[in-house]
């Protein structure tokens, strides 16, 4: 299928280029036309000036965007070129309630419409081998299935429509946590005086090892945090995480520090870091100690 692609923000864009090297990328949009021009011209496909003219010309429309309303708005921008039979997924992160809506809306137009969030980080959307969990009717999704397997190395369908996002707000509490404990272990080990790059490949292959262990504690050693995963995106996360807890009557002690956290990253104008970034609030418990040089 001659898929679409709206949103070429740090993992849309690479998403975009590995749908094109699958030879299913029609064209792109971006709300900064001049990103999609770029990207278009590099990859020899269309630069579309408008959300219509996309749908318009393609059979599916892949989104990825940073927010509820940017959502929303996309939506909005597609819907006068939509028709029946054609299909919209969604790897935004959003609320689940979002979702739904969306999913209705364009169910009375004829649209399939599956929330598809995804997890990996740039380097998983640069290497096309992201986790991706889908929500939605699932007559709909092995259709999607060819154009999502481009994307990402495993695809599941998690039930109807809200459901993807409901697997991936589970992800980013998890996120959450492991993120503050790779944190708060490599302050210590700054403040014990560890060679940290020893350190490092060391407890990678140690039952405490993760994701972001392997591919963000060489981040804190260098105390460099660029862009992978920015503080006031998973910041944006774990708010709808908190609030569709408090709809079940929780309330979620690590999210809440967390968001305490990255209150006062944003605060200290580092909101648009990668979350690695929550190692300086860290090494500041031992602020006594002199740390390691390097």
């Amino acid at each position: 299928m001659q898929t679409g692609f709206a949103g070429l923000g740090a993992m849309g864009t690479h998403m975009a280029r590995n749908l094109y090297r699958a030879g299913m990328l029609m064209g792109v949009w971006n709300r900064t036309a001049e990103k999609a021009t770029a990207l278009a011209q590099e990859l020899h496909c269309h630069a579309f000036v408008s959300l219509e003219e996309l749908a318009h010309n393609c059979e599916t429309v892949v989104i990825c965007v940073s927010a509820d309303e940017d959502l929303k708005a996309v939506i909005a921008g597609l819907e006068p070129g939509l028709n029946p039979r054609m299909m919209v997924m969604d790897c935004s992160t959003v609320g689940s309630d979002t979702a739904r809506e969306m999913y209705a809306r364009l169910g009375v137009l004829g649209v399939d419409f599956l929330d598809c969030p995804v997890s990996g980080g740039v380097e998983g959307a640069r290497a096309a081998t992201l986790a991706i969990m889908v929500g939605g009717d699932e007559a709909a999704f092995a259709p999607a299935l060819p154009i999502l397997e481009k994307l990402g190395k495993t695809v599941t369908y998690f039930g109807p429509s809200g459901a993807g996002q409901a697997a991936k707000a589970t992800n980013q509490i998890m996120c959450a946590g492991i993120i503050q404990a790779v944190g708060e272990a490599m302050a210590f080990a700054r403040a014990e005086g560890l060679p940290l790059d020893r350190l490092i490949e060391t407890l990678g292959k140690g039952a405490g090892s993760s994701w972001y262990f392997v591919n963000r504690a060489p981040f804190m050693a260098k105390n460099a945090f660029p862009a992978g995963f920015r503080v006031r995106l998973h910041e944006k996360d774990l708010r709808i995480c908190r609030d569709m807890a408090a709809r079940r009557g929780a309330h979620l002690p690590v999210v809440d520090s967390t968001l305490q956290q990255y209150a006062t990253l944003i605060a200290q104008g580092f909101g648009d870091e990668d979350i690695s970034a929550i190692y300086r609030l860290k090494t500041a418990l031992f602020s006594a100690v002199k740390p390691q040089s390097t």
